[in-house]
């Protein structure tokens, strides 16, 4: 089946595979910190994914650099799909591992350049920025996102054939998306206006961004977006 996709971007932002790390390496970093001062209580409030609590999606992150052996290992415990099956996967995880370990983990990844098989650091990049707001955000703490990384992973999220595209990709198709904070825009339709931060998140398909967007397209984005 196709998938409509909105077109390239007007503007491109260009990074470099050196600058692309060295903001996965600031967001692991900065993430770290942030976790080390949550509550028993914040570990295991929900995050942004569905099912998911903070604490799975911190554990999550710490699977960003396995090897062919475990994603084996991972895809022998199908689950019926691969967002179940890496869902599991998380949970797994996030029960195997303590509070500091996860920390230390995702820490410890800070200057390796390894990604998961099958990815580019690309989806790396945009694992990082997401799931880190997938933490922050419900519990109403601040972790940056640099708009320019936001735009150069907002562009891969839009154009990426492998891995599979999310559904999201296709609901913000048909609208004019356009950066409030750098010279970025993609699409075609009724003009949605956020951050770039915020219109990485609603292309990743997380409804908690539309209370940042504005824009002649923004109720219909924002029907389209809820659960």
């Amino acid at each position: 089946m196709n998938v409509e996709r909105p077109s390239l971007p007007v503007t491109s932002v260009v990074m470099d595979a050196d600058q692309v790390w060295k903001v996965i390496d600031t967001q692991r970093h900065g993430l770290a910190d942030l976790l080390e001062n949550l509550s028993d209580e914040q570990w295991r409030q929900p995050s942004l994914c569905a099912g998911w609590t903070v604490r799975d999606v911190a554990a999550h992150l710490t699977l960003q650099q396995i090897g062919l052996g475990a994603a084996i290992a991972m895809m022998a415990r199908w689950r019926g799909s691969l967002d179940r099956t890496i869902q599991d996967a998380a949970c797994r995880r996030a029960a195997a591992l303590t509070d500091e370990q996860i920390i230390a983990q995702i820490r410890g990844m800070v200057g390796s350049r390894r990604h998961n098989i099958g990815v580019t650091y690309l989806e790396t990049l945009t694992d990082i920025l997401v799931h880190g707001q997938d933490i922050a955000i419900p519990l109403g703490l601040r972790h940056d996102v640099p708009s320019h990384a936001a735009a150069v992973a907002a562009g891969r999220v839009l154009s990426m054939r492998w891995p599979r595209p999310l559904p999201s990709v296709r609901k913000v198709a048909g609208f004019r998306l356009v950066a409030t904070d750098m010279p970025w825009s993609v699409g075609r339709g009724p003009e949605v206006r956020a951050t770039m931060a915020a219109l990485l998140l609603v292309c990743a398909g997380r409804a908690a961004a539309l209370s940042e967007v504005s824009g002649p397209g923004a109720e219909e984005l924002a029907a389209r977006l809820k659960p």
